[in-house]
């Protein structure tokens, strides 16, 4: 099936962008026409992947850590303080959460082999299993949203933003 190539029907933001063009004729508000979207992009994927999650029993957070001890690679373990860094989280938060993961047995702590005073935090089976359909269900969502881009356009599409965020993550 080939996808239309003709522009979408107009959308909230062509009605705001052009609201502020009527009041406001010499401002430039085109910017407000990709950060917009991304931002009502944003919080549609926010509550499509909170449902995903909530299907496998996971709240965002807890699919956070749980992914990224997955990715990890096997024994699937890492520090507090690199989860802390990686999630972009305080100390206590990330105590917190690992806490609360360990009482429902997704992960478990160990003394770190690396060091005596350190702990490593590893996923159990079922924190690993419950990551991972998690994991694909969160793809099949993402998958739906952008369905209505053919390859080719989700790919510039991934290009494109990618360049406006790289120099943000510097």
């Amino acid at each position: 099936m080939t996808k239309s190539t003709s522009l979408p029907r107009r959308d909230e933001v062509d009605q705001i962008t052009q609201a502020w063009a009527e009041v406001l004729p010499d401002l430039d508000t085109s910017p407000m026409e990709v950060f917009s979207r991304v931002s009502r992009l944003a919080r549609q994927l926010d509550l499509r992947r909170r449902q995903a999650f909530l299907a496998h029993g996971l709240e965002p957070w807890e699919f956070d850590v749980l992914s990224a001890l997955r990715r990890a690679g096997a024994p699937y373990s890492a520090t507090p303080g690199s989860l802390m860094t990686e999630l972009l989280v305080s100390s206590g938060t990330m105590t917190n959460r690992i806490d609360r993961l360990e009482d429902q047995g997704l992960v478990v702590r160990s003394p770190s082999p690396h060091d005596r005073r350190g702990v490593q935090v590893s996923l159990t089976d079922a924190g690993k299993e419950r990551v991972d359909h998690a994991l694909g269900e969160l793809v099949r969502v993402e998958r739906d949203l952008l369905a209505p881009l053919d390859d080719a356009h989700r790919d510039e599409l991934a290009n494109l933003l990618r360049r406006v965020l790289i120099p943000l993550d510097s």
